[in-house]
């Protein structure tokens, strides 16, 4: 085997380990991947069932049933539609109605969402991004205590959840 035939066969078998290294490391992205989705756009375009999204929104007033069982059962919405989520763990010490969460979890076939976590929002100036988009595209946003207020009276900073303090 002659010297350039040697490299080339060099470079073909290093070419081939790093397209399966690549291919390797999107697929490891891909399962790690988890989408977010308004109440909105899962009306719009549900997610397939048992695929792990996100979804975020305010809890509903009168919505929150704690079963016997424990965790918890309640709505979100983002002022266009509802979802109703089913949790069976513990709540954040800052779960309330009126307060903006992000669920983690997955449809089943009967389009009920079981979340496996829950998140509330950390102090009272942050909301994720996320929701906070979906609240004002919608027109609807709950001032901490108070009744919707639309986007139109908030300014730009309190509209986008700013976690800047």
């Amino acid at each position: 085997m002659t010297k350039a035939r040697r490299r080339l066969w060099i470079t073909a078998a290093a070419g081939a380990v790093l397209i399966i290294a690549a291919a390797l490391a999107v697929t490891a992205m891909r399962d790690a991947m988890v989408f977010f989705y308004s109440p909105a756009m899962v009306a719009e375009n549900p997610p397939p069932p048992g695929q792990r999204v996100r979804v975020g929104g305010l809890v509903v007033a009168g919505s929150v049933e704690r079963p016997a069982s424990g965790g918890a059962n309640f709505t979100v919405t983002d002022g266009s539609a509802e979802i109703r989520i089913l949790y069976a763990g513990a709540l954040p010490d800052l779960f309330r109605e009126g307060q903006g969460i992000v669920a983690e979890g997955a449809f089943d076939e009967e389009f009920r969402f079981t979340a496996s976590t829950v998140l509330a929002k950390h102090d009272e100036t942050y909301m994720p991004p996320e929701v906070a988009r979906a609240l004002r595209e919608s027109g609807y946003w709950q001032e901490e205590g108070g009744d919707p207020t639309p986007v139109s009276s908030l300014d730009g900073a309190d509209a986008a959840g700013s976690s800047a303090r």
